[in-house]
């Protein structure tokens, strides 16, 4: 059966089997085309709903087939060049079988110095597979993954992009075999289970499946930060906005859990809990504003007598100055 997982030619390139180019048995297609129906009606545009329809074409066929391509093609009008270019762009979209859960190593900066690489080659030693290959039984598609954003728990593992924190070759060794057990996996943070590969692609779609509020969402290493800072006495700098605006400054308070976490929600916004502060800087949108006011009004706005404005031109080292005519 491992032949037909990423089965490479010798130059590398990937081998799409026949199989994945024969048409959708036609109930099969007709709820593709209904679920389609549903993205599409989230998009001014229907080609932009290519992204969802792609991961929809996965929770089907558990990668992107010839089909999938062919069927996203005609319901988008556009071509299979397009939707091919799109689905060879982004690592989430497979070309070829892929295992019923990707089990991702990081092995970027932090997580290789905390053991992200020792955890790599164990597990790939363990299962006999290297980045991107699949187990025989399809169970786990193994990956060398350039950050999974959670390098506060590092080193950090994702199994079809759930984390597990704080990962030892042998809790990992202990993960795969989990998984290709059919026990249930819980992760460290979020659902209360591993979901497999077609049901995370379906998700991806957009049609939830309810346990976007189970488990945890953060942890305490997430918040470090700002416990320190508020041990430390450590404030942000005044943004020119709050200067300028006279409003008054607040620093976010811990919750009353006392894990130093905020309330982002809008009850927590109704009850003035504070998130953050804004900051004028160059770029900012407030800055190229007050520079295209002219210099009366903002003169007027700072409370400040207007003055005449001054441009100045270099012309070798003579500066020029032009005044501001009377109105």
């Amino acid at each position: 059966m491992a032949h037909d997982f990423g089965l490479q030619t010798a130059s590398g390139h990937l081998t799409v089997s026949e199989e994945s180019k024969q048409p959708y048995p036609a109930d099969v297609e007709a709820r593709f085309r209904a679920d389609a129906a549903q993205v599409l009606a989230r998009y001014p545009q229907k080609r932009s709903a290519l992204l969802p329809l792609l991961h929809l074409v996965q929770s089907v066929d558990g990668y992107v087939t010839g089909r999938g391509i062919d069927l996203c093609a005609e319901i988008l009008d556009l071509t299979t060049a397009e939707v091919s270019g799109v689905a060879t762009f982004y690592t989430q979209y497979k070309r070829h079988p892929n295992g019923e859960y990707t089990v991702g190593v990081c092995t970027n900066t932090l997580c290789a110095i905390m053991g992200g690489d020792e955890i790599w080659e164990a597990v790939s030693e363990h299962l006999g597979l290297g980045h991107d290959e699949t187990t025989e039984d399809g169970k786990i598609t193994l990956e060398r993954v350039e950050c999974n954003a959670a390098c506060d728990y590092a080193p950090v593992v994702m199994t079809n992009w759930e984390f597990f924190d704080n990962q030892t070759p042998e809790s990992t060794i202990r993960l795969v075999e989990e998984l290709r057990s059919g026990a249930v996996v819980r992760p460290t943070r979020g659902p209360n289970r591993v979901c497999t590969f077609k049901e995370v692609s379906r998700v991806l779609a957009g049609f939830p499946d309810g346990r976007a509020d189970e488990g945890v969402g953060a942890g305490p290493a997430s918040l470090v930060g700002l416990v320190l800072a508020k041990e430390q006495g450590w404030t942000a700098p005044e943004g020119e906005s709050s200067r300028h605006q006279g409003s008054p400054t607040t620093t976010a308070e811990p919750s009353a859990g006392g894990d130093g976490a905020t309330d982002a929600s809008p009850a927590g916004a109704a009850r003035g809990t504070t998130m953050g502060r804004t900051e004028v800087t160059p770029a900012s949108d407030d800055a190229k504003a007050r520079k295209a006011e002219p210099a009366a009004v903002r003169d007027e706005a700072d409370g400040t007598p207007a003055e005449e404005e001054t441009s100045t031109r270099t012309t070798g080292s003579t500066p020029k100055t032009k005044k501001k005519k009377d109105s």
